[in-house]
């Protein structure tokens, strides 16, 4: 196996030299360009004729000059349909539309008639101009909005601004998203570049958003050319200071809530053959992560981004490109109160003990350039190489002792630390060939992933190991002598660092592999009068701690009604999905170690995690009504054999893949959006996706789901929907942005929580006061749970025997009528509203301006949580009411 992955990473090189040797200017991965000559009607060139194009759904809108020779060019065009428009004095105004597919340059020839110029050409869409042929279901977010939106997290923007402007993805904590009912099963492509590892920020550190020039996220059938994980593609395209004559960019900074400080710059300078656009930004808050508690305690974290695009146009047909970026963060583990220890000492020198002191740094760099040569007018070669790294470092307290309440099952305590590193490293090649009706791609691609764990834990509850008993129910450990008995006291009774006379430090986890993929793919996207076909196929090499391979058949077909701005399509797609890359070996292979799982938790002997196989169908239409509205829908079914999640280590951001025998996802979304419209542009995003998942769990480690029921993850969520809209009356006017966000609430995936008397019975004063746990005694009387006065049910107790109600002020605990599948207990709904409000010109300058910019997010203050102690993800709050403001210079 290993020689054929050697025959094809060979099988690329060789096709690179064989295609170098072939004698307009080409682009990357996810975007294109428009080339042209504006002539007059005896065919002379016509030079200083002002040429536009605009997308009135996205709000793209460029323009540019023709030079001395009549010739235009756009460079790094998102792929989209787009609305031309020439004016020159002396010539009637001019317009067109040009539909941009692929990387290989779209030419338009432009002859202008004799007559009076207007002043200003309006462009006016009409139905057919606002939808697209294309079987794909996806989401087109330009700079326009990014810009402007509140977003929620300052440290992972990229996903906060995915999940308000994208339909069916689902928030949850510290930068995490579920893209159409799957764990974090997203992928990123910036500019061509394949990224499918974690991009949260207790995982990664994604692309700053301020290098991003578009964003594509494909929600529906996705093209051949993307594989591993592919329930949301999100094709980015960053900024480019290729063309850009005069140096632009603008320096920045901003304070808020928490002590939030951030400031940086954007740069972008060039010429016609070359470009460079640099951007740096820091951040520096008291509430990095989202924390297990309402109040932000032990939260700090600080955070630096570098980003550098440079072009170089070498020849009229080849053109060399290279992304860098590296992101340093560091950041606290949030406490909980029970965190800070208060009463609680060590049990080896009776000293009061210190608040936790857990913390965590991620060090990640990219490096990513790219050769294209334009072969011919019609077939453009594009070579690639990348590699990328994240190192994260979790350091202990400083007296171990301090760490952890409950990081063990049962209530225990232990310490851990982890080095972990994720080398990502390849190749990828792809030749794109336009005529005709056809639009075809050929590519391959070749990872190569470098990963090493070293894992270590200790156990710090002198209560632990006298507490187990063996599989008759009896002691497995001498109260009297410290000495174990039985199993699995042999096992952990060395790492109990609460009794130093047995043991002899902390466990080791030291693992290593490699994983090695390659993909080959072949698609044609055939245009033939209203229909569109996109045609595919994808073979994926997988080989890790297991072996895996399949061909995948991609089929999308798209209909356009042009009489009534309709597209009918449907699609279906065969997918390999790869396993989650972090903390992957200490998954599959710990799960065969009894101290390991005897402190993780999990069922032993878990096989190592294989790869998934889906099936997906996907049928949706798009509607466009009048000029005004757009509606795009799609109904989707996901079924999957090894269906992937995370366990999480308590609160802490160590968390474990595991694998369960099936799942079954399905459900509607929906974007409705409005164009422009004298300044006021709005769009809104609906799903309703149920996430059904099927025992056994067939792999990893963390807690097993009891019994072979069907029930739902912690990622399903019955209804969530983002309004947003924009307003700006006048160019030289302020603009305010709203968003509000409703969500019906996620699973809460522990067991503890079924009913009342389970949760009153396992939850302590902090927790139950946490959510707020209430109940009604027999006299009518209310009770709320407080740090100082758990709640309980029974006999003596405050709530008594049988209470006439009960509940949770954030859980909506299912009791009497709980079911797994079909009425579990989830987080109660929530509306969140969110502002800014800004001025992009404040003196009204010309070259240099001065912009300014309020931002206030969740505005009632709603008090919420994404999830709470749950099994998956643990215990994490929303963003209480927080403010920031911005002075920024631009020129």
């Amino acid at each position: 196996m290993f020689e054929r992955f050697r025959s094809y990473g060979f099988l690329i090189l060789t096709l690179s030299l064989l295609l170098s040797a072939v004698p307009v200017r080409a682009q990357l991965g996810n975007s294109g360009s428009i080339d042209g000559v504006v002539k007059d009607p005896s065919g002379a060139t016509v030079p200083n004729a002002k040429v536009e194009i605009s997308n009135p759904v996205t709000g793209y809108h460029r323009e540019t000059t023709t030079d001395s020779d009549g010739i235009f060019h756009f460079s790094n065009v998102p792929f989209n349909p787009y609305h031309l428009t020439v004016e020159a004095t002396g010539f009637s105004s001019h317009s067109q539309d040009v539909d941009v597919r692929s990387t290989v340059p779209t030419s338009a020839q432009i002859s202008l008639k004799v007559g009076v110029a207007t002043e200003t050409v309006r462009v006016e869409a009409n139905g057919g101009d606002l939808v697209e042929n294309d079987p794909s279901f996806h989401t087109d977010v330009d700079t326009s909005l990014t810009e402007r939106m509140p977003l929620e997290s300052q440290s992972s923007a990229v996903s906060s601004l995915v999940t308000l402007a994208s339909p069916g993805v689902v928030a949850d904590s510290n930068g995490l998203f579920h893209g159409l009912g799957d764990h974090a099963e997203n992928s990123f492509s910036v500019d061509g570049q394949p990224i499918t590892d974690q991009q949260s920020k207790v995982f990664s550190n994604q692309i700053p958003l301020d290098s991003i020039q578009s964003i594509e996220a494909v929600s529906g059938g996705p093209p051949a050319e993307y594989g591993d994980k592919t329930s949301l593609v999100i094709k980015v395209t960053t900024r480019s200071g290729l063309g850009v004559n005069k140096p632009t960019g603008s320096i920045f900074a901003s304070y808020g809530s928490f002590g939030s400080v951030n400031g940086g710059f954007r740069l972008a300078y060039g010429g016609k053959k070359w470009g460079n656009f640099i951007a740096a930004n820091g951040l520096n808050t008291g509430r990095f992560l989202d924390p297990p508690e309402l109040s932000a305690i032990h939260d700090k974290g600080n955070e630096e981004n570098l980003f550098d695009r440079v072009d170089y146009q070498v020849t009229g047909a080849d053109t060399i490109h290279t992304n860098f970026q590296y992101t340093r963060s560091w950041f606290q583990t949030p406490n909980t109160i029970d965190n800070l220890n208060i009463g609680v000492n060590d049990p080896v020198t009776g000293n009061p003990l210190p608040a936790q002191d857990q913390r965590a740094k991620i060090g990640t760099f990219n490096i990513a350039p790219v050769w294209t040569r334009l072969i011919n007018p019609t077939t453009l070669f594009t070579l690639g190489a990348f590699v990328r790294r994240d190192h994260f470092n979790y350091y202990p307290s400083g007296n171990v002792f301090a760490d952890g309440t409950g990081l063990i099952p049962g209530g225990s305590s232990a310490t851990l630390n982890q080095d972990r590193t994720l080398t990502n490293a390849g190749l990828r090649s792809d030749v794109s060939y336009v005529k005709g009706p056809h639009n075809i791609k050929i590519g391959a691609t070749f990872q190569h992933t470098f990963l090493t764990e070293n894992f270590n834990f200790g156990i710090t509850d002198p209560n632990f190991l006298p507490s187990q008993v063996d599989a008759n129910g009896n002691p497995c450990f001498n109260t009297v002598t410290n000495t174990p008995i039985d199993a699995p006291c042999t096992d952990l009774y060395p790492f109990d660092l609460s009794h130093p006379h047995a043991g002899v430090g902390l466990f080791p986890f030291r693992g290593h592999t490699d994983v090695k993929e390659i993909a080959l793919y072949v698609q044609d996207t055939i245009t033939v009068r209203n229909w569109a076909f996109n045609l595919g196929i994808r073979g994926d090499w997988y080989r890790a701690i297991v072996h895996d391979w399949q061909p995948q058949p991609r089929v999308g077909i798209a209909y356009n009604v042009k009489k009534t701005s309709t597209v009918l399509r449907v699609s279906y797609s065969r997918v390999l999905e790869t396993p989650f890359n972090e903390n992957l070996i200490l998954a599959s292979l710990g799960a065969s170690n009894p101290v390991i799982v005897d402190v993780i938790g999990g069922s032993s002997l878990q096989a190592p995690i294989r790869s998934g196989q889906r099936n997906q169908f996907n049928a949706g239409f798009e509607q466009a009504f009048g000029k005004f509205v757009v509606v795009d829908a799609d109904y989707l079914w996901k079924y999957t054999h090894n269906a992937y999640d995370f366990s999480t280590f308590a609160n802490t951001p160590i968390f474990f893949p595991i694998a369960w025998n099936n799942s079954k996802i399905d459900g509607p979304s929906v974007r409705v959006s409005v164009p422009n419209f004298h300044g006021f542009t709005a769009f809104a995003v609906l799903a309703h996706v149920r996430a059904r998942y099927f025992p056994p769990q067939i792999g990893g480690l963390g807690a097993t789901i009891t019994g072979g029921e069907v029930f739902r993850i912690d990622h399903d969520q019955a209804f969530n929907q983002t309004t947003h809209f924009q307003y700006q009356p006048r160019p030289n006017l302020p603009w305010v942005a709203f968003n509000w966000r409703y969500d019906s609430g996620l699973v809460a995936s522990n067991p503890a929580l079924d009913n009342f008397a389970d949760a009153s019975s396992f939850l302590d004063g902090d927790q139950q006061a946490a959510i707020g746990l209430f109940c009604v005694d027999a006299g009518g009387v209310r009770h709320t749970a407080s740090l100082s006065t758990p709640l309980a049910q029974g006999p003596g107790t405050i709530c008594g025997a049988n209470p006439t109600s009960t509940g949770a002020k954030l859980l909506n605990i299912a009791g009497a009528s709980f079911d797994l599948d079909h009425h579990p207990t989830r987080v109660v709904p929530r509306s969140l509203f969110d502002a800014s409000v800004g001025d992009d010109n404040l003196f009204h300058g010309d070259r240099y301006k001065w912009s300014l910019r309020f931002t206030a997010i969740n505005l009632t203050n709603k008090t919420a949580v994404y999830n709470f102690l749950s099994t998956f993800s643990g215990t994490h709050f929303v963003s209480p009411r927080a403010y920031n403001v911005e002075l920024g210079f631009h020129f």
